[in-house]
């Protein structure tokens, strides 16, 4: 059994942030689910979309990386991530990159377009199903924008998500 730390929400999200598994998150790790991003919505790299996630991309990864190292360990982000920081840094960029997802920007996803959003971040495929599902509570088919952040934000902040439940 994993010490309770290495399976705490922050956790889950770092492992994932961690795209080669060596056990740390560097830059490239960052931007390469931004450019799976990209890839699986079909858009080019220079839609204004793209260059959106990439911009909002490159402010969050600053501030995630104060020492300007290039990597990230899990205690410096463990440290660091907390209810302001991602009202303030990572929501911006994780809003890009759903908006770069939504294809025809009406403010929600629908199940293929979030799907293939959480695979390119790096989530398997049968999680991000169960994770829409936690999330469409009216079952009308779409995930709205504010409601995909929030879900996002409580989980990485402890308060509880059923999606994050359901993604990590």
């Amino acid at each position: 059994m994993l010490p309770a730390q290495l399976t705490s929400p922050k956790a889950r999200v770092y492992a994932m942030l961690d795209t080669d598994g060596d056990g740390t998150a560097s830059r490239h790790d960052y931007f390469v689910r931004i450019e799976r991003a990209r890839r699986a919505t079909g858009r080019t790299p220079d839609d204004p979309l793209v260059l959106a996630a990439l911009a909002a991309g490159e402010r969050a990864w600053a501030a995630m990386d104060a020492n300007g190292d290039g990597v990230m360990t899990f205690a410096e982000y463990d440290a660091w991530v907390d209810a302001d920081k991602f009202d303030h840094v990572c929501r911006h960029a994780l809003a890009a990159l759903f908006d770069l997802a939504d294809a025809d920007q009406d403010g929600a996803l629908r199940r293929s377009e979030f799907t293939a959003l959480r695979e390119a971040l790096g989530n398997r495929p049968d999680h991000a199903d169960a994770a829409f599902d936690a999330l469409d509570t009216d079952a009308d088919g779409l995930v709205g924008r504010d409601e995909y952040l929030a879900s996002i934000r409580a989980y990485v902040t402890g308060d509880g998500s059923p999606m994050g439940d359901s993604l990590y």
